[in-house]
């Protein structure tokens, strides 16, 4: 009985969880992964993750490197173990507020640079005012940008 209930309840804040981890853009499969991962009490190989997961031994190497590749999970050594083992990293809110607020400021540095673009080409090119409305919304645009990758920098360095 005992069992059955940790399995039910394990597996609910496993799904519960994974619905967390997709907001921050992650496939349901690399969701689901990290959620297991980071609940298990051990490394795992490929094999266990797949078998856990009814997933194949390919799709789990893919999330698995993904996860790696933003320093969610660590690839482990054991001695006397041939297979890679796997372990989630356990700072989550340090882990993931790094990795989300680094994606968010470079994409906020881009978007804001093809607007400057853009706000070099009314200064240059409207000689008759016909684009202020358009340089104003343009000017809150920017300035809204500016305000989210603070907002990101600062949720970073905390």
């Amino acid at each position: 009985m005992y069992n059955t209930i940790h399995k039910d309840i394990r597996n609910n804040i496993m799904i519960e969880f994974a619905k967390t981890v997709e907001m921050f853009g992650f496939t349901s499969l690399e969701a689901r992964l990290f959620s297991y991962l980071y609940l298990e009490e051990r490394p795992l190989t490929l094999d266990e993750m797949s078998e856990a997961l009814g997933k194949s031994k390919t799709s789990m190497s893919t999330s698995v490197r993904s996860l790696a590749d933003m320093n969610l999970v660590t690839r482990v050594w054991r001695k006397g173990v041939r297979k890679d083992l796997y372990k989630a990293n356990k700072q989550l809110f340090k882990t993931f507020m790094t990795t989300y607020s680094h994606k968010w400021v470079e994409a906020t540095n881009h978007q804001k640079d093809a607007l400057m673009e853009i706000q070099k080409l009314i200064t240059e090119e409207d000689s008759e005012r016909q684009l202020d409305d358009l340089s104003t919304k343009l000017k809150d645009i920017l300035e809204f940008h500016q305000l989210i990758e603070q907002s990101f920098r600062n949720l970073k360095s905390t």
